[in-house]
């Protein structure tokens, strides 16, 4: 599917799921993308739906990349990527 995507870092905070966020965290709308669902973003990587956030619930169309810099979240501003979901 062609999904939306931002970037965001660490907040100090877990995920909704009780993880920390590590490179391949995924926030996701879990009404679109189900908690603990496999993934593989172009650009990206592969990763795993393990977060949400007030945004991404209003924008079901948008996932939200850890990433582990700020600078990583800069250089990836907001982009338009194909989202695989994997058995």
């Amino acid at each position: 599917m062609r999904m939306s995507s931002t970037a965001y870092t660490f907040t100090g905070h877990r995920t909704a799921t009780g993880t920390y966020p590590h490179h391949g965290t995924v926030a996701v709308n879990p009404s679109v993308i189900p908690y603990g669902t496999r993934l593989y973003i172009e650009g990206y990587g592969y990763g795993v739906a393990e977060d949400t956030g007030s945004f991404i619930y209003s924008n079901p169309n948008r996932i939200d990349l850890f990433m582990e810099s700020l600078s990583q979240c800069y250089s990836w501003v907001c982009r338009t990527v194909n989202v695989y979901i994997l058995k």
